[in-house]
């Protein structure tokens, strides 16, 4: 699902580190090795549609290299 994140996310916290992340081989093979994290946190998100709505997001993120993959988990509103 393709959108745009609009504003700050909120409600940051920690999923897995370290060995806890199930895609390390694909990140690493993508984007480069690091010390990769899964993320989740909430954001108002605008759809290809235009909608705009309120969003719990997931995303990896590595020093160095940034966010990458984000994607809608579920719908908050």
């Amino acid at each position: 699902m393709r959108f745009d994140i609009i504003g700050e996310i909120e409600n940051i916290r920690v999923v897995a580190k370290g060995r806890g992340v199930r895609s390390r081989k694909m990140l690493r093979k993508k984007y480069g090795a690091g010390r990769w994290r899964k993320m989740k946190g909430e954001a108002e998100v605008r759809l290809v549609t235009g909608q705009a709505r309120f969003a719990e997001i997931h995303w990896y993120e590595c020093h160095g290299i940034g966010r990458q993959d984000f994607k809608i988990k579920k719908f908050l509103d």
